[in-house]
């Protein structure tokens, strides 16, 4: 048997980590001596406490760490390590989205953008429509890509594009309608057709991923601002190049056009 100073430093476990791991039920000693309330543990409990640490450094939550390692089953165990990880891989790609719109509002002097004023005429497409929260977005998203992709095939006739009320910003809940321009819309499932209405649009061309084009949204309104504009409706996207595309997202474009008239 080993103290639990010989475990420490075995192990490269704090006193302190091994006695809250044991107040969790996560790594109970082999042996508490009653009269004297010494921890003691066994050499075969050095590989589950180490097991412990690296789940503790990947911040797995604690009853995870009981379930994985009371699971007798290995593919129960890797399953919940490979959903931690995903959890962890989307916190990561967040962080860096967040990282990188931080380093481009604080350029000190930033590159205006191109804007392009558009008459776009009105136009029929097979479109999903949606009231949704805006953490949902992107599960939305997928969902009705995969089926508008799925409804129209190869008659699709540009890429497609999506339209996002004004609530969905303000309130964090709105309709949304994500569309793909095609001849002859077709109805099936949630794929409806739909009517772009005409729309003097302020357009301007996200460049990357997703993530951060708030940053590219605020250009935008500070331009149609002081050109003496005020937005008039749902902002509209086209998704040019995106992962349907392109793996790479430093490759994605996406136009965002805001309808606006000239305020007088």
């Amino acid at each position: 048997m080993l103290t639990i100073g010989e475990f420490s430093r075995l192990t490269h476990l704090s006193v302190r980590t091994l006695r809250r791991y044991h107040e969790g039920a996560l790594l109970e000693p082999a042996v508490v001596d009653e009269s004297t309330g010494y921890r003691y543990y066994a050499v075969e409990q050095i590989p589950t406490a180490q097991v412990i640490n690296r789940l503790r450094e990947l911040d797995v939550p604690l009853g995870d760490v009981q379930r994985i390692l009371r699971s007798p089953d290995p593919g129960v165990r890797a399953t919940l390590v490979a959903d931690h990880l995903q959890r962890l891989e989307a916190e990561l790609d967040r962080t860096r989205a967040a990282v990188a719109s931080l380093r481009r509002l604080l350029r000190p002097a930033p590159a205006p953008i191109e804007v392009e004023l558009r008459a776009e005429p009105a136009r029929t497409v097979a479109a999903v429509t949606d009231v949704i929260g805006e953490s949902d977005v992107d599960a939305w998203y997928a969902g009705a890509m995969a089926e508008l992709q799925a409804a129209v095939g190869d008659a699709v006739t540009g890429p497609p594009g999506g339209s996002y009320d004004n609530a969905l910003f303000e309130q964090g809940r709105g309709q949304v309608m994500l569309y793909l321009p095609t001849a002859a819309p077709p109805g099936t499932g949630r794929v409806h057709a739909a009517t772009l209405p005409a729309a003097e649009l302020a357009v301007t061309t996200h460049v990357g991923e997703h993530n951060g084009i708030e940053v590219t949204y605020g250009e935008l309104g500070t331009w149609v601002v002081e050109n003496a504009m005020s937005v008039a409706g749902p902002v509209r996207e086209v998704y040019l190049v995106g992962p349907r595309d392109v793996s790479d997202p430093a490759a994605w474009r996406t136009e965002i056009g805001w309808p606006v008239f000239r305020v007088t």
